[in-house]
């Protein structure tokens, strides 16, 4: 191939990059503005919003910790252990409460900062003892689960209160109040990676690490940093579920949610490899997998259908990545 063929190449592949999930989401709404009944409807709409928000929460964990050349398989379990202790705080478990806000209070920032804490602990493995992060961070997606259930002692965890519950189900204008939530989260951390010196030593740690400690980053707590965010939003996400469900249930909190975070990171355009990233990419590349498994659904197609389809997005969001960087 010549050198122009070649230069051609590359330029549909960074395009196809960096506009392809946006433009596939706008086509699939296209599309099913044309055939599929009822959905432009608000109830449509909000159903696939609520459906994609932890998957986003979690995502912009996931997005930051990839971007600096790591993984973390342990964000699903972060979420169960998150999970199974707010509801032993505002049903007064574990201690008499003096009133239900309070219990309500105390069971939303103890268990996001106890997530916060072990995702702490995945970047500590990770920094002090160079254990490469797939295996640091599956440690606590064995035990973390494990600890869940064993809090818990395997019990489902059943309340009735409406004013937790509000953090899922409540509206705004008409919107999920959980949509909103989703929505801060993705707007702080645009705001942080792409304009503030954290997000640029993120992005320098991924890019490359060796020349980032030269340079003078501090790469351990740029690390310890992302990793704690990444558990903080998993605590986030995990609330947000057993508030959705009524119930905690630590066998099931988070089952499969690593794949799905790390399914929109990738098709969103973060780089697996570090150095690129794009918050806004994975909120996009969570939509993109959502409408898809809708689409297929709404016209009669299987369930499973949709894995195949999203196992046939990350490979292509994969391929294109090859291929920019060849």
């Amino acid at each position: 191939m010549s050198k122009k063929g070649a230069k051609n190449v590359f330029d549909r592949a960074a395009f196809l990059q960096r506009y392809g999930v946006a433009i596939a989401a706008v086509l699939l709404i296209l599309f099913n503005l044309a055939v599929t009944p009822n959905f432009a409807t608000s109830q449509t709409v909000a159903v696939n919003l609520s459906q994609i928000c932890t998957i986003v929460i979690v995502g912009v964990g996931m997005t930051l910790v990839i971007a600096t050349g790591g993984i973390d398989l342990s964000v699903g379990s972060l979420m169960a252990i998150a999970g199974a202790l707010s509801p032993m705080f505002f049903t007064g478990q574990l201690f008499p409460i003096p009133n239900l806000y309070v219990g309500i209070m105390i069971g939303i920032i103890v268990p996001i900062l106890a997530a916060g804490v072990f995702g702490l602990f995945n970047g500590w493995l990770i920094t002090k003892f160079r254990i490469q992060p797939i295996i640091a961070t599956l440690i606590l997606f064995i035990a973390g689960r494990g600890i869940a259930q064993v809090s818990t002692n395997g019990d489902l965890q059943v309340f009735k209160v409406p004013e937790f519950q509000a953090i899922a189900i409540g509206r705004v204008l008409g919107v999920p109040f959980q949509v909103w939530i989703m929505l801060a989260i993705v707007a702080v951390a645009a705001f942080v990676l792409n304009r503030t010196v954290f997000g640029k030593q993120v992005l320098a740690v991924g890019g490359n690490e060796e020349a980032a400690r030269l340079s003078g980053i501090p790469v351990r707590r740029i690390k310890l940093l992302v990793y704690m965010i990444c558990g903080l939003c998993s605590g986030v996400a995990g609330l947000i579920v057993i508030a959705m469900n009524s119930a905690a249930d630590a066998n099931l909190i988070g089952l499969g949610m690593e794949l799905d975070a790390i399914a929109a990171v990738v098709v969103g355009g973060t780089l697996l490899s570090g150095g690129r990233a794009t918050i806004v990419g994975t909120l996009l590349g969570a939509l993109v997998i959502q409408l898809v498994r809708y689409t297929l659904l709404a016209n009669g197609v299987p369930d499973p259908a949709a894995l195949v389809v999203k196992a046939g997005l990350i490979v292509l969001a994969v391929w294109l990545q090859r291929q920019e960087q060849a």
